[in-house]
């Protein structure tokens, strides 16, 4: 690998960085303290092409799991699968209070689809008891649906961004050429 190659990851590197929590934040977060000890691993908060596209993989499929606890689920999956821990930790975040209800609504009705079921249609009423019962009915769909779009968008998120990243070092290698034949053009 020549020096370029390396400069240009660099770049890569402190513009994502630019975006991500410290590592101190995520290790000190109080749903991840079980975690603590193994979040002290510095290869967990490298950015490269492999940590940060396999992170984008993990956050990404686990922001569309319907279950509490996204966070500390991906951290776990970004330990076991050597990534960056920040990245794959603040993507979940793709489903949020805002983006939950017509995310989840979305997967149910694919997983219906999927199923060959017909979508309840249900008046929508916020207490334990409508929930307790409406789970009983869409889980099926909803679990089917939410795996599906998660797989699907985090194979397309971890794709890209390898893309991404590839097609960045190619563009920033062919300016380097440039600008040296440009030079040893000038001085000749």
């Amino acid at each position: 690998m020549t020096r370029a190659y390396f400069r240009d990851q660099a770049m890569a590197r402190k513009f994502i960085r630019r975006y991500l929590p410290h590592p101190h934040a995520i290790r000190d977060h109080k749903s991840l303290r079980m975690l603590s000890t193994r979040l002290h691993d510095p290869n967990l908060w490298h950015l490269n092409r492999h940590s940060v596209s396999t992170a984008m993989f993990v956050g990404v499929f686990v922001a569309f799991i319907p279950l509490p606890l996204q966070m500390l689920i991906a951290a776990a999956a970004a330990i076991m699968l050597r990534c960056n821990v920040a990245l794959a930790v603040v993507l979940v975040w793709i489903t949020n209070p805002l983006t939950m209800p017509p995310i989840y609504y979305a997967t149910y009705r694919l997983g219906a689809q999927m199923l060959g079921l017909r979508p309840q249609a249900s008046d929508f009423e916020l207490s334990l008891n409508w929930l307790e019962h409406q789970m009983s009915v869409i889980w099926q769909p909803l679990l089917l649906g939410s795996f599906s779009t998660g797989l699907v968008l985090g194979t397309l998120a971890f794709i890209l961004t390898r893309l991404a990243w590839r097609i960045g070092v190619q563009l920033k290698w062919r300016q380097r050429q440039r600008e040296r034949r440009d030079a040893k053009r000038d001085h000749s």
